[in-house]
């Protein structure tokens, strides 16, 4: 499949709000990608969002991408994209929940390009949208979901409310906040000033949008989310997490747990492979967590054995392993290089 992407068809309606004009400039990493998106901030990534792509026998289900919180399709993915369009994947990156600073966006919504600061269930119901165009354009009967941070978890809440569980066969998530997060230690205050009787939600929806609180360790909607179970039956979950997030923290409540009628592996990126220091923003840019996604998506076609153990950096890690990582230290795994860690 080229890597590029073309106009939808006449034939395909995509979701306004979904959609991505044009195609971005090939980008390796967070901050490169970032620069770029300022300039062109709906732009798609490089392999992403070619309508008129058909699945293959070798790979029948569609790829839909679910960014993270303040970020948008282009600076999330612009390392998974070409990666896995590379393989033969038809791949689709959405952008969704786009608000503004009045409309409890938050702070970063000042920055060109932010999405990801509506209500989660709100976004849920714009990736449900997303999900039904890409199978309409495709005809496939399912896809698989990639999501990172929120784009993680708002895809459990579509999973579980907003009718996907029919629709989806992998979930893979890296640095999703599955579990909350204490987001830097705000969400600890807050949960702390909370106790004492004092609610900051209304004002912290202002500085850090209402999303952002919403994914704060036993806020309502992760309640409700996780009551009765993690998962779903019939889906199958891979949940990658780094020691180094610094946003989702601990980065241990990335984790699924594994006894939920699904079916979970939880990984730890630096399992066997320590030279892989990836932070939150550059999980999606390590060479090894885009391993695992491809190995997630196609186990057989994509062994285990073929996770490569390669340096890569916090924030500026590069997906093309260059001067952003140390390098890599030789393709597949052995003994415990490719482990995987229970929440």
């Amino acid at each position: 499949m080229a890597l590029t992407a073309t106009p939808a068809a006449a034939d395909v309606v995509v979701p306004p709000a979904n959609g991505t004009v044009g195609v971005g400039a090939p980008a390796t990493s967070f901050p490169e990608a970032f620069a770029n998106g300022l300039l062109n901030p709906n732009a798609a990534p490089v392999g992403a969002n070619d309508w008129g792509c058909k699945p293959s026998a070798a790979h029948p289900r569609p790829v839909v991408l679910a960014h993270g919180t303040w970020e948008n399709a282009y600076n999330n993915w612009s390392g998974v994209a070409p990666a896995l369009a590379a393989e033969g994947y038809c791949v689709f990156a959405i952008n969704y929940g786009q608000s503004d600073l009045l409309q409890k966006g938050g702070l970063g919504t000042i920055i060109p390009g932010v999405y990801g600061v509506k209500p989660i269930e709100e976004s849920a119901q714009q990736l449900a949208a997303f999900v039904d165009a890409v199978l309409a354009g495709t005809g496939a009967s399912k896809v698989d979901i990639v999501g990172h941070s929120q784009g993680g978890l708002m895809a459990r809440q579509y999973l579980k409310f907003e009718g996907g569980a029919d629709k989806v066969q992998n979930l893979v998530t890296l640095g999703a906040t599955n579990h909350g997060t204490t987001l830097l230690g705000i969400g600890a205050l807050n949960r702390f000033i909370g106790g004492l009787g004092l609610n900051l939600d209304p004002v912290l929806d202002y500085l850090v949008g209402v999303s952002g609180i919403q994914q704060v360790y036993d806020s309502p909607l992760l309640k409700r989310l996780n009551a009765e179970g993690d998962t779903i039956a019939g889906i199958d979950y891979t949940i990658i997490g780094t020691m180094f997030d610094e946003v989702t923290t601990p980065w241990e409540s990335t984790f699924l747990n594994p006894y939920g009628p699904g079916n979970v592996r939880n990984v730890t990126l630096q399992d066997g492979c320590p030279v892989d220091v990836s932070d939150h923003l550059s999980i999606t840019y390590s060479p090894r967590a885009i391993d695992w996604i491809k190995h997630a998506l196609d186990p057989a076609g994509f062994p285990e054995s073929s996770i490569v153990c390669a340096g890569n950096a916090p924030i500026g890690g590069r997906s093309d392993g260059g001067p952003g990582g140390t390098g890599s230290l030789g393709s597949g795994s052995s003994g415990s290089a490719a482990g995987s860690s229970g929440s």
